[in-house]
């Protein structure tokens, strides 16, 4: 049960979406999108990168095939940088074979989802990794 803040003492955190196809990006963040925090979005992995340097989001949903940086070079950025300690991963990929999600948990990702996904499943992992 998730405990309602009053509106004056909350403090947003921000999700970063990067995906190179906008209609996913539109997708998710229709999905996702919630008064508990804003949602910013990238379009490849340059982007993204540059945006969790600016915003360090509380969470980053990451396509793993992405121009300019692959999904699996910004998670690794993320997991060396220490500012972004507190930073949660979640990969939404096309890749749903043993050895890409192996490769994306070994990587650092706290949650990995094939395309096509559920909402439901995506709104449970989103909650999860918030901690909500």
């Amino acid at each position: 049960m998730r405990t309602r803040i009053p509106p004056g003492l909350r403090i947003l955190r921000t999700v970063l979406i990067a995906d190179d196809e906008s209609s996913m990006r539109l997708l998710v963040h229709a999905t996702i999108e919630s008064d508990d925090y804003t949602v910013v979005e990238a379009a490849d992995g340059a982007e993204a990168w540059a945006m969790i340097q600016q915003h360090k989001p509380s969470l980053v949903l990451l396509d793993v095939q992405m121009p300019g940086r692959s999904g699996l070079e910004v998670l690794r950025l993320v997991k060396e940088d220490p500012s972004l300690v507190a930073t949660r991963v979640i990969l939404l990929t096309s890749r749903a074979q043993e050895k890409d999600v192996e490769a994306g948990l070994i990587a650092g990702a706290d949650f990995y989802l094939t395309k096509p996904f559920s909402p439901l499943d995506l709104l449970t992992r989103v909650e999860e990794a918030l901690q909500l």
